[in-house]
């Protein structure tokens, strides 16, 4: 183990990333939150390799056939998606429930592909509930957190190109298609999709947003973590859907202090109109 060599490595990506931060370039604003994130991978490329993998997901893992939940799916997903449009203007949305009863849990890719497990309707009481998970998984692809991941492990893995100005965003070899897998934790199977802490609760606190604004009452987000705490009571290891993520009480404490301004978005969403989008 060369521990010198190492610190020296990652202390120069550390260095290498704050300096892209500060010149701001390959960043990009999250929405809602405002934060400035780096992004020096290809969206056409991210987008293309997870249509990609989830088209295979659809032919490896059985599609439900429960008509009645997969239309709720359906109604929330694009209801949602709705006031996501001026976030993520050129996804294709598609919701897709998956017969998976022994995963609570969900995700979206980039392009707009999200999948729903069909245990995650073990703690799903209403369409409010259904909202806040679909809204949690459409802001990480709103705040592109694939693209944020995939360009920080660019630049841990090989910084160096940076100065040289080869970590070109576009063009062949600039990114594989396992590594976007890899980057959606889809190498090792369908529970393993998740982002670290900051991430995930940036997550939540735009999903709050996004669930308000289309209509949906706010105060449910708190009370899925709730059902979920209570559904995992006693269990082994934590499910798919808490794998990474903060603490539900650290999340809980979060959402509570969000939720006057999310009350007030979602008080103004029924005074006007949700926006239609053209097809």
């Amino acid at each position: 183990m060369h521990l010198p060599t190492f610190r020296k490595a990652a202390g120069f990506s550390g260095l290498a990333l704050s300096v892209f931060l500060a010149l701001g370039a390959g960043c990009y604003q999250v929405p809602v939150t405002g934060r400035t994130a780096l992004d020096t991978v290809s969206d056409e490329a991210v987008v293309k390799m997870s249509l990609q993998a989830f088209v295979q997901l659809k032919k490896t893992h059985p599609v439900s056939r429960n008509a009645v939940l997969a239309a709720r799916v359906q109604a929330v997903g694009e209801r949602l998606a709705r006031v996501a449009f001026w976030d993520v203007p050129n996804a294709d949305w598609e919701f897709v429930l998956f017969e998976v009863p022994n995963q609570i849990n969900a995700f979206a890719m980039a392009g707009g592909k999200v999948g729903v497990f069909t245990g995650l309707f073990k703690i799903i009481q209403n369409d409010d509930q259904l909202a806040s998970v679909l809204a949690h998984e459409i802001a990480h692809v709103a705040a592109k957190h694939v693209n944020e991941r995939l360009s920080q492990n660019m630049v841990v893995q090989g910084g160096g190109l940076l100065v040289g100005g080869l970590m070109s965003t576009t063009g062949t070899g600039a990114l594989t298609a396992n590594a976007v897998l890899e980057a959606y934790g889809l190498t090792t199977g369908l529970g393993a999709v998740s982002f670290d802490r900051a991430k995930e609760k940036e997550a939540d606190h735009i999903g709050l947003m996004y669930m308000a604004r289309a209509g949906y009452n706010p105060e449910e987000a708190v009370r899925v973590l709730e059902n979920l705490e209570a559904a995992t009571v006693g269990m082994a290891g934590p499910p798919a859907f808490l794998s990474t993520h903060p603490s539900n009480p650290e999340r809980i404490l979060q959402l509570t202090e969000l939720l006057p301004k999310a009350r007030a978005a979602y008080e103004r969403s029924h005074t006007k109109p949700t926006p239609v989008l053209a097809r």
